[in-house]
């Protein structure tokens, strides 16, 4: 496998995506880590079910960088404002160890690949038929 380039190759959109549908499953019970991390922060037991849903679509936006790079930057944008949530809820909680870096880590890496987002598909100019 080759290494990223640069922010804006998809490479890193299929790495950030598959770090999401990892987590995404991570979070379908949620593994005992998960749900400390989101008692520890007050989220609400009976709305954790959103998290697989938000993480598996989130992971889908990501893998379309290569064909749908304007639906890959809106969701870098919406992971943005997840992550911003996230530390602002660790900041309420004044929960500021490992779970806090990480988010705060992926709010910035999200708002980086929002930033500059992937290449973008041109089409190519059709000849004019004769």
């Amino acid at each position: 496998m080759r290494a990223p380039t640069s922010l804006r190759d998809p490479l890193v959109y299929q790495l950030a995506a598959t770090g999401q549908a990892a987590d995404a499953v991570a979070c379908i019970g949620p593994i005992p880590y998960i749900a400390r991390c989101l008692d520890d922060v007050g989220f609400p037991a009976e709305h954790r079910w959103v998290f697989p849903v938000v993480k598996a679509a989130s992971a889908t936006g990501l893998a379309a960088a290569p064909r749908f790079p304007q639906l890959a930057r809106f969701t870098a944008v919406m992971l943005t404002l997840y992550f911003s949530l996230a530390v602002g809820m660790h900041l309420r909680a004044r929960d500021l160890r490992l779970n806090f870096v990480a988010a705060s880590s992926l709010l910035l890496v999200y708002a980086a690949l929002a930033a500059t987002g992937p290449p973008t598909i041109t089409p190519r100019p059709q000849l004019p038929r004769t």
